[in-house]
Parts: C-alpha cells; structure tokens; sequence
C-alpha cells in the first residue's frame, strides 16, 4: 500500500497556524483528512477550535475515530499531545499514536500536524525514519507559517535592517536568544513559507520583509502571501518531498546535538475559572499583563455575561482578536479558559490579575 503523506504546520506563535489547519478542513477538497494537534498547555485550546471543524464525518453524521484507544479523541479524527512540543514528547506519545492512525490507512487520504509553537520541526521529521513509521507514512512537506507583521515590527528577530547588519558583519553570529534559532531553524526546514498578516503593511514593509526571508530560506523555497489561512489545499498538499529521506539538506542549529533542551524559563500558565468576563475589560487587564511581563501568546475561551454565545480569544504581543464562535452546549460548563505562554511566567500573580477584572 501506498504511504500516507504527512505535512508538518510549523511557526512560530500566534503566526496563524490554527487558522490554517481550520481553513484545511473546512476546505479539503474530497480529502479525509486525520490531525495531530500539539498544545505547548495543557489546556487543548486549539484542539477544542478544530474540533468545530467536523472532520471527516461518515455519510450518517458519525465520525470515524475509534473510542476504543485512550489517545483517540472520541468524537473526531484529532489527537491532542499535551505534554509539551512534539520533539520532546515524541518517543512517549507520538510513536503509539501514529501507529493507531495507521491502523485505519484505509480510512485517511493525509495527515495534518500543528506542531507547538516552541516545536523544533526536525526532530519530528526524523521520527518518520523509525521502522515502525517509515513503511506507512511519509514527510509531503513542512509548511512554515510567518507573521509578516511581527517581523516587520521587529517582535521575534529584531529590527530587520540591524540584523542584517549584523549578519553581514558577523555570518557566524552565535549570539542568537532560543526564540531566534527556533525561528531560523523552522525557516531551514520549510518547503513552504506562507506569510500572513501581510494585508496590516503596505506594500515596501511587505516586500522588506519578503526580501529578509528570501536570504535565510534554501534557493528555491517559495514565499506565498495569504490572508486568514486562506489557501488552496492543492498548493499546500502533494509536495511529495520526502522530507525524512533529506534532512542533510536542511541544516538546523541543533544537529550537532544528541538531543535538545527548551529555554527552561518558557512556560504556560492556565487561568480556568467560572467567573464571567467582559470583553473590553478582560483585554485591557490582558494588555497591562503583556506590558508588565514577557507574554508571547495568548489563546483561549471566555464566559461573558448574559451572552449565550462562547467567546474565542486570541492575543499576540498587544494584539488581541476575539470573536463568538458557537453557543454553549446545554451540558458544558461555562469557564473562562485561557493559556498564557511566556517566559517565566507566574501562576499566581497572573491569577490574581485576572481575577480582579471578574
């Protein structure tokens, strides 16, 4: 039989990975399509929004997931792997739940997986070379996902020019924070590079932006412009490049290691509660959080007051989006959940913030 393609979602936070995967499957173009969702928390923010996206249903309304594995989500064909980035936890969970997906081939055309934001690509890829993986499943393609905007403000690599500057002066730079080697590694890797925001810059910021990328990508990597995920599933599906059977090609910062470590100081605090928010309020206490402390990412779900409606939240440096996505089911419990990612995050006092705005 033939193997199963893969394609790897990579990015750094908040670039607009979820946003991508959702488009997929509400999009796939007659593909039965199985994803693998990586949460950096351990509260499945972004399994909970693809979960909406119904994924390959049976033609009487059921799904197609086992309930039988405790790896399986129940309802639908999307694996969460809570316990930190996938190059990490890959020997513990990844290895049996690949194995389970493989055993239902038959019912998968491709699979889907949105690493972590704080995921190191190649490590994963590598998996795929493991005897119990390599005969049934293949690497398609690393899609990288790249928020134009942050790089243009300088928010994950620094002011462009400067680093340039720098680069030019120094090509063996070693003085790059985890965040940047992260951010160039996922770049080595990539096939594909889509940038999104692009549409906040008028067109010199977005072709400054495009040009530094061209320097750190391999010759011939495309870069492809898209707004909120919007992209065509054939453009992003069938690169059949085979990617674990060249990663010599793809040079990272971490090869020379036997295996690596996270900034220990990058971590995610929960706030879960069933307090009710105002919206308005809840990002203002939010953005003073984000002023005060080094916060990357901020996702999650808000109880707000007399609205029957659930409220998705999504937050990047000062920029902060939410909308109503569905209303609450008879049986769910009405919480406010949210994930901070950050560094050094404390539990306590972002807690105490929060609950002062209830």
């Amino acid at each position: 039989m033939h193997k199963i393609p893969v394609t790897v979602i990579t990015g750094f936070l908040g670039a607009g990975k979820t946003t991508l995967v959702r488009h997929l499957l509400q999009n796939p173009q007659g593909r039965r399509i199985a994803v693998l969702v990586n949460e950096f928390g351990e509260v499945g923010i972004d399994g909970d929004l693809l979960r909406s996206c119904q994924v390959c249903p049976d033609e009487d309304g059921s799904d197609r997931s086992s309930s039988s594995s405790p790896d399986l989500n129940p309802d639908l064909n999307i694996v969460e792997l809570t316990n930190g980035c996938l190059c990490c936890t890959v020997q513990e969970e990844f290895l049996p739940v690949m194995q389970e997906l493989l055993k239902r081939r038959d019912q998968i055309d491709c699979i889907l997986i949105e690493t972590s934001g704080l995921a190191l690509p190649k490590p994963l890829v590598q998996a795929f070379r493991w005897p119990e993986i390599r005969t049934s499943a293949t690497v398609d393609g690393v899609i990288t996902v790249v928020d134009c905007e942050a790089l243009a403000r300088g928010e994950l690599v620094g002011d462009l020019d400067a680093l340039q500057t720098q680069r030019q002066a120094d090509p063996n730079l070693e003085h790059e924070t985890p965040i940047e080697e992260l951010f160039e590694d996922q770049l080595a890797c990539a096939d594909l590079v889509l940038l999104t925001k692009g549409d906040r810059l008028d067109l010199a910021a977005q072709d400054k932006v495009q040009s530094w990328l061209r320097q750190e990508l391999r010759p011939g990597i495309k870069i492809l412009p898209c707004h909120q995920g919007e992209v065509n599933p054939d453009v992003l599906l069938g690169f059949n490049a085979a990617v674990e059977e060249n990663l010599e090609s793809r040079p990272s910062h971490h090869d020379t290691e036997e295996e690596h470590e996270h900034d220990d100081d990058i971590n995610s605090v929960q706030f879960v509660v069933d307090a009710a928010f105002e919206p308005t309020s809840l990002v203002k206490r939010l953005q003073l959080l984000v002023q005060q402390q080094e916060i990357y990412r901020i996702k999650g779900f808000v109880s707000v007051p007399h609205k029957p409606m659930r409220l998705v939240l999504q937050g990047v440096g000062d920029r902060f989006d939410y909308f109503y996505d569905r209303p609450w089911q008879p049986d769910e419990v009405r919480q406010t959940r949210l994930v901070l990612i950050g560094q050094g995050l404390d539990q306590t006092q972002i807690t105490t913030e929060l609950l002062a705005v209830s």
